[in-house]
């Protein structure tokens, strides 16, 4: 039996040397860099229609656009 998700989670992770805070809510994911208050935010309801694999297609379009002018 799973623990039902009732409250905030925080853990910290590193990535490229780089200290950040993974808190994992009821209502969604959220990643900031440690010790600042803005991050990125995706909601469960983006994860499970897809609406983050549509982002991150366009984000990596867009990027790819802009570095080949």
């Amino acid at each position: 039996m799973a623990t039902k998700l009732d409250k905030v989670l925080k853990r910290e992770i590193e990535i490229d040397g780089q200290s950040y805070i993974a808190a994992i809510s009821p209502e969604g994911v959220k990643v900031t860099k440690k010790g600042f208050r803005k991050g990125n935010e995706i909601s469960w309801k983006s994860i499970i229609s897809g609406d983050a694999n549509l982002n991150s297609d366009l984000s990596a379009s867009v990027d790819a656009a802009s570095t080949s002018e």
